[in-house]
């Protein structure tokens, strides 16, 4: 794979965000990861799941450079994709951590919150969802998913000011579960899944994928009108000039 990494060890499938600086998504990347929770929830021998990013990033979310330059059908293929990785993620059986060893906003966060447990690098790292700010219309389902964590009225708020928190901040509100060293996430990551895996296996998926039902029905309702909401803002003159004044930003150091 060009942007990720895999790798099965101790029956731990590792997945390894590797595109760039920032781990920004774009089509392929997400193909390449939906490919990836695939064959981990197929494998037999697979226990659990980590996701991790590298030093300093997780993930930026959206490759917003790449993606500027889609034409509309690539856009509603890029979204199609997206939401169904995060399908395929919220309803993998098996137990699944985030490694978070960086800056994690808008889809990179997505990502995470599909997870059981999460553990954050401590330093000066945000982590959160932002769209709105951006100019980017948050589905109902993602709205699910931050929720199924935060609660209504903080995922609420959160989302409507496009609020990201540090570490400890999202340690406090339930965002992410331990806040450690750089060079111990890896090492606590595995030890989760560890501490998990010995319960009779049977009894622990079919209680995660009770407990999650709604949750997974909310990400696969409604697929084709929440992507054509989404691209109806995603168009608007005012998101293309947030967007472009973003991207002057970032292409000056590109991540």
């Amino acid at each position: 794979m060009k942007y990720i990494r895999t790798k099965i060890e101790d029956h731990i499938y590792h997945i390894l965000l590797d595109r760039g600086k920032s781990n920004a998504m774009d089509l392929e990347a997400v193909q390449e990861l939906i490919s990836a929770v695939e064959q981990a929830e197929a494998d037999p021998a697979v226990e659990g799941l980590i996701l991790s990013g590298k030093e300093g990033f997780f993930s930026s979310g959206l490759d917003l450079i790449t993606l500027y330059d889609y034409d509309a059908e690539q856009m509603k293929e890029f979204w199609k994709h997206f939401l169904l990785l995060i399908q395929k993620l919220a309803s993998f059986s098996k137990p699944a951590v985030s490694a978070i060893t960086g800056h994690s906003p808008a889809g990179g966060c997505i990502l995470a919150l599909c997870c059981d447990y999460r553990i954050m690098t401590e330093g000066q790292y945000i982590i959160g969802l932002n769209e709105v700010p951006v100019g980017i219309v948050v589905p109902q389902s993602i709205f699910k998913l931050y929720s199924f964590w935060l609660g209504d009225g903080i995922a609420y708020r959160s989302l409507m000011e496009g609020k990201l928190f540090s570490p400890q901040e999202a340690l406090a509100i339930g965002l992410v579960d331990e806040v450690v060293p750089l060079n111990r996430i890896q090492n606590t990551a595995f030890q989760k899944i560890k501490s998990v895996a010995q319960f009779e296996k049977n009894a622990w998926r079919s209680s995660k994928q009770n407990f999650r039902r709604d949750l997974v029905t909310s990400l696969m309702q409604l697929q084709e009108e929440t992507i054509d909401q989404v691209l109806a803002q995603w168009w608007r003159p005012g998101t293309r000039a947030i967007m472009k004044t973003i991207i002057e930003n970032l292409t000056q150091n590109r991540i």
